[in-house]
Order: C-alpha cells, then sequence, then structure tokens
C-alpha cells in the first residue's frame, strides 16, 4: 500500500490504466503539458506523449464530442472537464448523444467515454467554481453518476469507470482532493502545500460501480451522503452524539438501494445529506426511495440537509456548506421525533 491523497489516487488511476489498456486515453484543457489545473494528470504526457494525454482547446462540446466519436472508433477517453461548472455547454452532447447511443443504434454501438470533473465548493471559488450538478446527470437515462469520498474508492471507482462499456460522469469533489475535512468552517481550511493520505494499493484494482458502502456501522440513525459530506457526517454523529450508521452511496446511479434498505430497515431513522442545492437535489431521489422501500419502518419522517436554493455565494461560502453544525442539528430533530 502506498500513501496517496485523491489528486494522486486519481492520477494513479489514469496511470495504471494508460499502461494497462493501450486503447485508453486522456484529453482535456491543460491535462497534458500543464499536468491539469489540480495536478490530477502531472507526469501523464510526458511518460505517455502528445497522443495518448491531448490538450484540448477551451471548448466542452468540443471536447465531448470529439470524445464521443473517439470512442465509437474503438478507444476509451477520459474527458476532463476543468471544472462541472463548465460541463453545460457539453451538455447535449452529453445527454442527447453520448447517453442515447447504445439506445438508438439498438446495441451495435457504444462509446465508452469517462468524463471526469472536479465539484464542489470549500475552496473560495464562489459561483461559478462550486457547482454540484449531479442530479442532473442522474435524471439522464443511460449515464452513470459516480462521486467518490476517499482516495482508495477514487482510484478503484475510476479504474471501474474506464473499464466500463457504459459513459460514465464522474465528479471529484475538490474541497477533499488534498484530504477529509470534517465540515467546521471555525478550522483552517487544509493548505494546498499539504498532503493527507490515505492507504491506496499502487497498482491495478477496481471498487464496483453500483454498490454504496457502510463507512461507520450504527444503530440510532442511517446517514445516507456521498462527497465531501461523508466526511462531515461522520463528524457531525459524533458531535451529536449519537451511533449513526453512514453509508457513502459513491455510486449514485445506478443505486445501490439494497444496502441502503438494510440500514434503514435496522435504525429506523434517516438522514439524508448532500452539498448540491435543496430543491430537485438528488437527496429528494434518495428520499423518496428509501421511503417507498422502508416506510413500515421508519420511526420518524426523514430529513434532508442541502445547500440552498441559490448561487453557491463567495462570501457567505460556510452558511450555504451544510457542515456538521447543520448536520448535527438535522440528526437530533430526527432522533427527537416522535
Amino acid at each position: 500500500m502506498a500513501q496517496m491523497n485523491m489528486i494522486q489516487a486519481i492520477n494513479s488511476a489514469m496511470d495504471v490504466m494508460l499502461e494497462r489498456d493501450p486503447t485508453v486515453i486522456v484529453m482535456g484543457q491543460d491535462v497534458g503539458y500543464f499536468g491539469g489545473v489540480f495536478r490530477c494528470t502531472d507526469g501523464l504526457q510526458r511518460k505517455y506523449g502528445e497522443h495518448r494525454v491531448i490538450d484540448a482547446p477551451i471548448a466542452e462540446g468540443g471536447i465531448i464530442g470529439s470524445a464521443i466519436g473517439i470512442g465509437v472508433n474503438g478507444l476509451r477517453p477520459v474527458a476532463e472537464i476543468q471544472f462541472a461548472d463548465y460541463i453545460y455547454p457539453g451538455f447535449d452532447q452529453i445527454a442527447s448523444e453520448l447517453a442515447r447511443l447504445r439506445y438508438r443504434s439498438g446495441g451495435d454501438f457504444f462509446s465508452p467515454v469517462t468524463i471526469r470533473t472536479p465539484c464542489g465548493g470549500g475552496i473560495r471559488g464562489g459561483q461559478t467554481h462550486s457547482q454540484s450538478p449531479e442530479a442532473i446527470f442522474t435524471h439522464v437515462s443511460g449515464i452513470v453518476t459516480v462521486m467518490p469520498s476517499n482516495p482508495y474508492d477514487a482510484k478503484g471507482l475510476l479504474i471501474s469507470a474506464i473499464e466500463s462499456n457504459d459513459p460514465v460522469v464522474f465528479f471529484e469533489p475538490k474541497r477533499i482532493y488534498n484530504g477529509p475535512f470534517d465540515g467546521d468552517p471555525d478550522k483552517p481550511a487544509v493548505p494546498w502545500t499539504t498532503h493527507p493520505k490515505g492507504e491506496v494499493p499502487e497498482g491495478y484494482y477496481s471498487v464496483p460501480l453500483g454498490a454504496a458502502e457502510v463507512v461507520e456501522p450504527g444503530s440510532d440513525i442511517t446517514i445516507v451522503t456521498y462527497g465531501t459530506i461523508v466526511h462531515v457526517a461522520q463528524s457531525a454523529a459524533r458531535l451529536a452524539g449519537v451511533d449513526a450508521e453512514v453509508i457513502d452511496v459513491r455510486s449514485l446511479l445506478p443505486l445501490d438501494i439494497d444496502t441502503l434498505r438494510r440500514s434503514v430497515e435496522k435504525t429506523g431513522r434517516c438522514l439524508v445529506a448532500h452539498e448540491a442545492t435543496r430543491f430537485g437535489g438528488f437527496g429528494a431521489e434518495l428520499a423518496t426511495t428509501i421511503q417507498e422501500e422502508c416506510f413500515w419502518h421508519l420511526e420518524a419522517p426523514i430529513e434532508r440537509v442541502a445547500g440552498w436554493d441559490t448561487p453557491y455565494p463567495h462570501a457567505f461560502e460556510w452558511q450555504y456548506f451544510p457542515g456538521q453544525k447543520r448536520v448535527a442539528a438535522a440528526i437530533r430533530k430526527v432522533m427527537e421525533a416522535a
């Protein structure tokens, strides 16, 4: 095992797959010579050359459209969109072409594109560098949607995404690129020069798509979440003084309903939390699914904690962010409900 942060784990996943599979290519703005704005592709172009790690123009529709054509013709492109906020110019290519290709061709064609993109706030990025648009992509039939919360999962899930014949949108929570974060805005931010790490195998391994993980077992309440908020939820449960079972969804679509059901049937109480906007957020789908599957086991209404229904503010970032105090207050509300 090596010690890696999420940036290094993601870099390692692409390195492993570029070496293992000659059909894998990496493409995107600044991914080659510069190594990516967050350094996730650092060193890959030097190692594999300009024909396999390709610097693309600032044109998200062109990056994704090119990746689709490349994928149809036998390669496995890993396309980076520099920030999730910039993915919208390529959304039509994703929703109307990439997601529908296998269906509209009756299974004759597919394009195994993986689209990597950093998401979320917590780095003072303001409204145009902090969005979490994952719910939009879970609504598009034919797209796998993934968001890891730790380096081990980031590498294993990215390898599975690259190997999958289904298109995958792979969201990377940039607030935890360099290590865990408990959601307390009163604590100093993790400096970009430090590298808190986790144990990650250096070679090939995979984490299956469509499987949630119980990251912390408990008996009082189930907290269902993903990405940065996994760490916030763990801290909030300790702050609230409850024995919470924290589930990292990891793969938003396909969703591991069985793991959610087993947990909620055990605890009888549930909180759903995510960083994205509340209205129409993925938490609504999670809460509805759990209510449908576990209604007769619930001892209290399901509670949601999320970002506010506004653009991500720069000046009031920590009021917007669903931090440990907001999550802890929601936990207490569920626990106190009759």
